[in-house]
């Protein structure tokens, strides 16, 4: 049993036998290293080996993950790459020893759809090729479906159902599998709503954002990174406006310039007020017609101050009431939120992810803003507690006519949520339209691309589209060198992928 082994033994099977591919690679890769040193030095710890044949297997398992211009890629830092470059990365440092088992847990939960169907095909195309067998633990039921062999579902740390993956999806058992399958987002749900009013809440007009790059002795500005190029759209009362495209195509940046943190060219108005030429006073005004939800909840709320306080933190920058008022529009905007008063008094460790991005629900709505900025709010939610925001999200703007500008990745998503859709790529927008316009006739390559990398919730669907590995893999390759006796591991075929939702 691994768990009866003493720590000297776990150290030599972990990278070797076991491998583990994390969700956040920015937290997983030393900052302070270059990317070659760190693979260089993950296959030292297990074999024998100088320094130059170390760095050589280095640049072989960079090229094994299809990671552009790997001799250039081995002398950068981890902050110098893409979020799918660094996930390519740890993908080559966990593969470099010819792992027997490859456990992925959440590895494309943060990337955009076109690299996560890249990471993918490359997981599958590497299993392929070593027989290494696969954990993936997941919350998206479409990359269950794509990837796995067998599936194992878990709530509260307990299996609550196993089965094969075809099986599972056409017949689930437990009611809890259940309920997930039908909280999956599915591409053509999309409710159709009534007319919007053609009143806008925010207007671009030309945007440019650009950030100079400073170098040489002098810190001159060398170059300069095009963010936003020319961008132009409408935002209307009571819609929902969703900007899709992967990662640093421009969205977030439009986010920032919107509510004055980056500076802009062009024009920007809110409530038909420009943002060029606001002061302090100005800004503070305007900041109060918008608001917004960041990705991370634990990130955006402070630990040290207690959830009713963060609530009613914005009505006293604003001045707006007395304490006891402040207190009872918090309680007023939990309850609203599905939560409760005598919640107020907790601090932000002691919830739920899905119940701390209600709190920064309820916090955005503090001050009966026209426009609330949403970007990625949903995307590091499991399938229910997303289902259950995003429901909160529509009955909020059918109450208040709440504008909201949805950024995500996840197609799906914004299928099901979406009145018109911008689609960026490279800092412009390339396809704009209503919601049916853009997913059901797309215009451009670049949106037709990003609709066809979503993964489909149905295993009958990627069977057809893709050979499964069973039985058509070979037994995995282990380099040669020395080591501890092999010790049985799980009951995990060669070339299995096993899936955990949950």
């Amino acid at each position: 049993m691994l768990t009866d082994l003493p720590e000297s033994q776990m150290r030599s099977i972990r990278g070797d036998r076991i491998a583990m591919i994390f969700q956040e690679p920015m937290t997983s890769l030393n900052p302070v290293m270059t990317v070659g040193s760190q693979l260089a030095e993950a296959i030292r710890a297990h074999e024998t080996v100088s320094r130059r044949d170390a760095r050589a297997r280095a640049l072989e398992a960079l090229r094994a993950v299809r990671l552009s211009q790997p001799e250039r890629r081995m002398g950068q830092y981890p902050h110098e790459l893409s979020g799918g470059m660094r996930q390519r990365v740890m993908i080559a440092m966990a593969l470099a020893l010819r792992p027997e088992v490859l456990i992925a847990d959440e590895p494309t939960t943060a990337l955009d759809v076109t690299v996560q169907r890249e990471v993918l095909d490359l997981l599958r195309d590497l299993q392929r090729e070593t027989g290494t067998a696969i954990i993936l633990i997941t919350h998206d039921m479409g990359v269950v479906a794509e990837m796995a062999d067998r599936v194992i579902v878990m709530r509260h740390g307990t299996m609550v159902e196993e089965a094969p993956a075809a099986q599972l999806f056409a017949a689930p058992q437990a009611q809890y599998t259940r309920d997930l399958l039908a909280a999956v987002p599915r591409m053509g749900n999309g409710a159709t709503r009534g007319p919007v009013t053609t009143d806008p809440v925010a207007r671009l007009s030309d945007v440019v954002v650009r950030f100079p790059l400073k170098g040489g002795v002098l810190g001159r500005t060398t170059h300069q990174v095009h963010a936003v190029e020319g961008v132009s759209f409408d935002i209307r009362r009571g819609e929902t406006f969703a900007l899709v495209g992967e990662s640093g195509c421009g969205k977030s940046t439009i986010a920032k310039a919107m509510v004055g943190l980056v500076p802009h060219q062009g024009r920007i108005e809110v409530a038909g007020q420009p943002l060029v030429g606001l002061g302090g006073v100005g800004l503070k005004a305007l900041r109060r017609r918008v608001q917004m939800v960041f990705q991370d909840p634990m990130a955006a709320l402070d630990p040290r101050m207690t959830v009713g306080d963060q609530i009613a933190e914005p009505l006293l920058i604003h001045g707006i009431g007395t304490t006891p008022d402040r207190r009872a529009r918090a309680a007023d905007l939990m309850a609203r939120v599905g939560l409760t008063a005598d919640q107020l008094d907790r601090y932000p460790h002691e919830f739920s992810g899905g119940q701390r991005q209600r709190i920064c629900i309820a916090r955005a709505l503090a001050l009966q803003p026209d426009l609330i900025i949403a970007d990625e709010s949903v995307s590091a939610l499991d399938v229910s507690v997303q289902a259950k925001v995003l429901d909160l999200l529509r009955a909020l703007q059918q109450e208040f006519g709440i504008a909201f500008l949805f950024i995500s990745h996840d197609m799906a998503v914004v299928e099901n949520i979406s009145d018109r859709v911008g689609v960026m790529y490279l800092g412009q927008i390339v396809e704009l339209g209503t919601r049916r316009q853009v997913f059901g006739n797309p215009q451009h390559p670049y949106t037709r691309r990003l609709i066809e990398a979503v993964p489909v919730p149905d295993p009958s669907h990627q069977r057809a589209s893709h050979a499964r590995l069973s039985g058509e893999v070979p037994s995995p390759v282990h380099p040669v060198g020395g080591g501890p006796a092999r010790l049985p591991l799980a009951d995990i075929g060669d070339g299995h992928l096993v899936a955990a939702a949950g």
